[in-house]
């Protein structure tokens, strides 16, 4: 028996990592052959695995470019040569390669590491990102620094086929090519839309296109052609055009510029070695753009079978992939709107939803399947999605654009100069309205009450709780005399008691939600919960609070506030959101009404503090911005 104990206490002590364990950061690779790396590559999988089972966060991204990771870390001289991670939440196992194994556990908890790459995490993130298809402008930025500085490192982008769908890509690769400067774009495409399966063929052929002797005869090739009349060029050049089509595409990367290999299978990591050294030792005059196969959730059987490859998850269990769901208490705010607006969609065949990417996240998915003619997913293309809207609203229908408020910020002069301009009634739906937790400060809805309150003709509503949010779902439908946007947050409502349907709001009309003598609250947003939490607190120190949900920050209830300030000795308004916003409003209206001139009012705003906050529990970030009740409470005690 003793002997079987000590047997097992052997084996439970023998690392499954024990390549991975001996590596602390990418130079350890360098001086590993292809076979060792290949270990690594299988141990890193297995260690990703087992970190997210334990934190949560973004799964299926980072197992598809596990290989890729390998490669470019074992060839290239990070962080001397920049790797630049396309909106980040794949880089998990490039976090465990750079130094942060031991913290890889902490991730998206508040103090850990962030779920995205962040500049100031690791000098191995030349880049913060979280928003996708910014990685080929930075990286073309960082180009052309070094190409001024004189120096002769490299720079490596990774994009994934759903961020190349951004215009913002082909912008960046349109310079790109004019500008001429070495830089390596690897286009990750994990869901085959836009090249044909790769084979042993492909593969020797990219080989082939990669290699030096072909770089050079196909320079001196394109000098010699230049030579030639132009009848004979152009010819020339659609042969060679046809000819690479044949063995992978990549046409309109050339014509952009770009010497373009591929497709290449990202799983392969000899041959992906092989092509990665041919660039670093040999590369063109110019940039390079390799196109990978990968395959989202590789090498986890869950993963693989799940319908998202386990997009984004919560802890789960490595066995099975069973995913650990906390009992919902409430429907959610993100469910509440869906069923709201396939509850006016059955009413209203006018109404069309429109999502960038997001279905699931936005709740559109629920709605598509209802209405599948009438759900558009434009891809990562959120300033399209807002002048597709546009166009939509021209012709007189009704487009819900259903976007994060953090995603909506870049399209903001589609909002200004294709929508509130031309004062077309496009509903926003901005989800993810506030403090969002694990996601941080990339993914707060922080702005847009500021952004979109100073724009005429925009009206603007926030929910108070999931009952409001419906009844607001509704009047957005209702109203066409302009553009409307309504702000809900993520996560579980209140558990409040839910309307059979919906009922058009008066435009600008906020409510009393409990009566007072001493002290005014007036709330915008979701943050009447904790409102109502402080006039309770101080109601035992015989204080007497008003707790009013404006419901509007444009227009503003007007009577309500003037109501409030005659009859009450403070207001204090209370916003999920920064500064410049709906507080703001309410003390324009105050002074220019003259409400604050006699010295007998006091006015207090509570907003988000002025800074990016961490990502953390949503609980703990809110008490960290000094927006919970006993807050609240302080600053009625305070006035």
């Amino acid at each position: 028996m003793k002997q079987a104990a000590d047997k097992a206490q052997e084996t439970a002590q023998i690392s499954r990592t024990p390549l991975l364990d001996q590596i602390n950061d990418p130079a350890d690779l360098r001086g590993l052959d292809i076979e060792q790396l290949k270990q690594v590559a299988d141990e890193l999988r297995t260690e990703t695995i087992d970190a997210v089972s334990v934190t949560g966060g973004h799964l299926g991204a980072g197992l598809g470019v596990v290989e890729l990771t390998v490669a470019i870390h074992a060839v290239f001289d990070t962080p001397k040569d920049k790797l630049i991670w396309d909106v980040g939440h794949q880089a998990y196992p490039h976090k465990i390669l750079t130094g942060r194994r031991d913290r890889i556990r902490t991730l998206r908890m508040g103090g850990g590491l962030s779920g995205f790459t962040k500049r100031s995490e690791s000098e191995y993130d030349p880049f913060g990102a979280a928003h996708s298809s910014t990685s080929i402008s930075a990286g073309l930025g960082m180009a052309v620094a070094r190409d001024l500085s004189g120096g002769d490192n490299h720079i490596i982008a990774v994009i994934g086929d759903g961020a190349m769908s951004a215009g913002m890509a082909y912008e960046a690769m349109n310079n790109a090519g004019t500008l001429k400067s070495k830089m390596i774009v690897i286009l990750n495409d994990n869901n085959m839309s836009i090249a044909p399966p790769v084979g042993a063929m492909s593969e020797h052929l990219t080989n082939l296109v990669s290699s030096k002797p072909y770089i050079t005869a196909r320079d001196v090739a394109k000098k010699f052609a230049n030579m030639l009349p132009a009848p004979i060029k152009n010819a020339a050049k659609r042969v060679e055009e046809t000819a690479r089509a044949a063995i992978g595409g990549g046409t309109m990367f050339e014509e952009m510029g770009f010497y373009y290999i591929g497709p290449v299978d990202g799983h392969d990591l000899e041959h992906l070695v092989s092509i990665l050294k041919n660039m670093k030792d040999n590369p063109p005059n110019g940039p390079v753009l390799i196109h990978a196969i990968t395959k989202k959730g590789k090498g986890y059987a869950p993963a693989e079978s799940s319908a998202d490859k386990m997009h984004g998850v919560t802890k789960f269990d490595v066995v099975t992939g069973s995913q650990h769901k906390a009992k919902a208490n409430a429907p959610t705010y993100t469910k509440v709107f869906a069923q709201s607006l396939i509850a006016e969609a059955r009413k209203d065949e006018k109404i069309v939803a429109i999502t960038g990417a997001m279905p699931s996240g936005t709740g559109l998915d629920l709605f598509g399947y209802e209405f599948p003619e009438r759900t558009f997913d434009v891809g990562i293309a959120e300033q399209h999605a807002v002048t597709f809207a546009a166009g939509l609203a021209c012709e007189g229908f009704k487009p819900f654009a259903t976007i994060y408020s953090t995603f909506l910020q870049r399209a903001y002069d589609q909002i200004v100069h294709d929508v509130a301009l031309q004062n077309l009634p496009v509903r926003f739906a901005m989800d993810r309205a506030g403090l969002v937790g694990a996601d941080g400060a990339t993914h707060a809805g922080s702005f847009d009450v500021a952004y979109l309150g100073c724009l005429p003709n925009m009206v603007l509503m926030a929910a108070g709780d999931e009952a409001e949010l419906v009844h607001m779902v509704a009047t957005a439908a209702a109203y066409s005399e302009g553009p409307i946007a309504l702000r809900y947050p993520r996560g579980e409502g209140f558990g409040v008691e839910m309307p059979a349907e919906g009922r058009m709001l008066e435009i600008g009309k906020g409510r009393i939600v409990k009566e007072g003598t001493d002290i005014a609250i007036l709330s915008f947003g979701t943050r009447l919960h904790e409102a109502l939490m402080a006039a309770e607190l101080v109601a035992q120190k015989n204080i007497s609070v008003t707790v009013a949900d404006a419901r509007f920050a444009k227009p503003l209830d007007e009577a309500l506030i003037r109501d409030l300030a005659k009859n009450h000795k403070a207001i204090i308004t209370v916003e999920e959101g920064s500064i410049g916003g709906f507080g703001s409003y309410v003390l324009e209206f105050l002074s220019r009404e003259g409400l604050l001139d006699n010295g007998k009012l006091k006015a207090r705003t509570m907003h988000l503090p002025d800074i990016f906050q961490d990502h953390d529990s949503p609980e703990k970030q809110y008490e960290t911005a000094q927006l919970a009740a006993k807050h609240i409470a302080k600053t009625i005690f305070s006035t």
